[in-house]
């Protein structure tokens, strides 16, 4: 690829802690992959939550999850560590891509916004509304869920009701 077919290709990020991933997740994933030529899911590191599962697992079940959907390789998985604006540098990414499912998520969402703006002003943020079907679901709905017992089959990859099953186990 040449320098200038590079430079005019358009990269976004779609940053998050996906502990764990969802179908929310990837429905927007896709959707950010119409819009870009390519779409880097970047998980986070140390995004100052309690994460259920580690980095690399987090990272194994996003590949995974990516992995099963046609994005002719236009979607990639990677972990970052460090401010997102400088990941979003290092990846020569011009665009950040945000969920929005409701109202509520807004608020914070578009502080965010601001703030990524503020230190990296050529860096645009976009946000995306999922599926209908999906728009109520978020991974600490499903890891409360998988907590009580019950079926997350609906929301997320096979990958992640094992390794939540995994974690099930190690508690009895």
């Amino acid at each position: 690829m040449t320098q200038s077919t590079q430079q005019s290709r358009k990269i976004a990020i779609y940053p998050g802690t996906f502990d764990p991933i969802t179908y929310g997740h990837v429905d927007l994933a896709q959707r950010a992959a119409r819009l870009f030529d390519e779409v880097i899911v970047a998980v986070a590191g140390d995004s100052g939550k309690d994460t259920l599962f580690s980095l690399d697992k987090r990272c194994e079940m996003a590949t995974h999850a990516i992995a099963q959907i046609p994005n002719d390789g236009r979607i990639r998985v990677e972990q970052f560590e460090g401010l997102l604006v400088d990941f979003a540098q290092r990846s020569d990414a011009t665009a950040l891509v945000r969920g929005l499912r409701a109202v509520s998520d807004f608020e914070h969402e578009i502080q965010l916004a601001a703030i990524n703006r503020r230190l990296n002003h050529e860096l645009e943020t976009v946000f995306l509304s999922p599926a209908e079907d999906l728009g109520f679901v978020s991974s600490s709905i499903v890891r409360e869920l998988a907590r009580l017992g019950g079926d997350v089959t609906d929301f997320v990859p096979a990958k992640v009701i094992a390794a939540l099953a995994e974690i099930d186990q190690g508690k009895k």
